[in-house]
């Protein structure tokens, strides 16, 4: 790959990733602000997040096929415009949830919808296996220091309120509305991409996964559907949630908060690919994020907004050290030409999880009390860790057999 295709792919994924976390922070607090119910809360985010499964799905049948550089245009362009139906939506729920859906919205405040699976697989066949972790590596810190940008741009509407007079409501609807026509920009780049063809040493079927590789993928979708649940439970826009009703944090308070995370989690990606070169990519994976669940058993018992935020910085510095070690991963027990199926069909994995979490959330929130998602989160998760090392630890990549 040109190193000027690269940057267009780094470019790219880092305006969605702009976008993505903005959304994750602001929707929960516009929500609120449309007053709805901590169930009702869940069900949109849920909805949006169940169609970026669907958009995931459509990646990984229909990718190849249709051409990564179209696919990518097109799911960046339905993006868009469901992002701006959300923002101009009238307050009835059926009709956001509706908007959310189509436009596959994403309130978890993290990049994993169809673009970033055909961005990946761009990456992985274009790198050797020895450089292919650095690779995700990069890519990673770029999207995340993006979508810290965009967390902390949470704090706009609030200034927009006081500005310009506008409602509290009217200010969201604003500034989500700007983020729509902000995401076109990847449109652009993308544009500017050259058409791509199948890769040198593509499977026989571009697209589809041999025997081997569909058993492969299938175990490790088995278990990421399995962390994603636990993961939906603490989503972007339910945190924000938790934080607004527990210690009344609007979005002034919570974008720098957010915006610090996404920087320790940037930040500690390259530590993951030092302890990859040592440890091995599933020892990578699993050491650094078991403890991050003890981390956030801890969270809803703090008494004060100091004292969560602190620790909930703390768990942000290790808790995604797993995300490049996992896409390296997957690129590298399955072969070229494989790539974007098996990369979306995990994606859509943790898509249906976290589209099935948010909504358990609100209704675990409503039923146990605010904190309950919080531990129902953290005990999943550290499930998936232990089965996880206990499964696949001795299925190594090609950089680790020698």
């Amino acid at each position: 790959m040109a190193p000027a295709s690269s940057a267009l792919l780094y470019a790219a994924g880092g305006v969605r990733s702009f976008v993505i976390g903005f959304t994750g922070v602001a929707l929960g607090l516009y929500l609120a602000a449309l007053g709805y119910d901590p169930a009702l809360v869940g069900g949109v985010i849920a909805s949006g997040l169940a169609g970026n499964a669907v958009g995931v799905a459509l990646v990984a049948g229909l990718g190849e096929r249709l051409g990564r550089r179209r696919t990518l245009i097109g799911a960046s362009v339905l993006g868009a415009a469901g992002l701006g139906a959300l923002a101009a939506a009238p307050a009835a729920p059926f009709v956001v949830g509706l908007a959310a859906f189509l436009g596959m919205v994403n309130g978890m405040g993290r990049d994993r919808g169809p673009a970033q699976a055909l961005e990946q697989s761009v990456l992985a066949d274009a790198m050797s296996d020895a450089h292919r972790t650095t690779a995700f590596v990069r890519y990673s810190f770029v999207q995340d220091m993006l979508g810290a940008c965009g967390s902390l741009a949470a704090a706009v509407p609030t200034v927009v309120e006081h500005r310009f007079g506008l409602a509290l409501v009217d200010a969201y609807r604003a500034t989500l509305g700007g983020a729509a026509l902000l995401s076109l920009v990847a449109v652009l780049l993308y544009a500017r991409l050259p058409a791509a063809g199948a890769p040198a040493a593509a499977a026989p079927h571009p697209g589809r996964l041999s025997p081997e590789s569909r058993r492969r993928v299938a175990g490790l979708s088995a278990l990421f559907a399995l962390d994603s649940l636990g993961g939906g439970f603490i989503a972007g826009s339910i945190l924000s949630y938790w934080f607004f009703r527990r210690f009344g944090l609007g979005g002034e308070a919570l974008g720098p908060v957010f915006f610090a995370a996404k920087c320790l989690n940037a930040g500690s990606y390259f530590a993951a690919d030092a302890l990859a070169r040592r440890l091995g990519l599933v020892r990578t994976m699993v050491f650094t994020h078991l403890p991050t669940s003890v981390i956030l058993l801890a969270l809803p018992f703090l008494p004060t907004a100091g004292l969560a935020i602190a620790l909930f910085l703390v768990r942000e510095a290790f808790v995604q050290m797993d995300v490049p070690a996992r896409q390296s991963y997957v690129a590298a027990v399955t072969a070229p030409g494989e790539r974007t199926a098996a990369l979306a069909l995990t994606s859509l994995v943790r898509n249906v999880g976290w589209a099935a979490g948010p909504a358990l959330a609100g209704v675990t929130m409503t039923a146990f009390g605010l904190g309950a998602p919080l531990v129902a989160g953290a005990v999943v998760k550290a499930v998936y860790d232990v089965a996880l090392y206990v499964s696949h630890r001795g299925i190594r990549p090609p950089e680790e057999r020698s």
